[in-house]
């Protein structure tokens, strides 16, 4: 089953990036490292898997 959008942004707001705004159903999130991805979707829409992917990468690459 995939994940919803929402339950990412919460993985991302954990690893430490911080929301920068977009527009319409587009969020960018930031991290200190300067590492950037774009969130796309309602919050309860569920996750493509090229998202999941791309969010599990940046997670990885914001770790020290």
């Amino acid at each position: 089953m995939p994940r919803k959008i929402r339950e990412l942004l919460r993985d991302l707001k954990r690893a430490g990036f911080i929301e920068r705004g977009g527009k319409g159903s587009h969020r960018n999130l930031e991290h200190p490292a300067g590492i950037r991805v774009t969130l796309s979707g309602k919050l309860g829409a569920d996750a493509k898997p090229y998202q999941e992917r791309e969010v599990a990468r940046v997670i990885t690459e914001s770790d020290p």
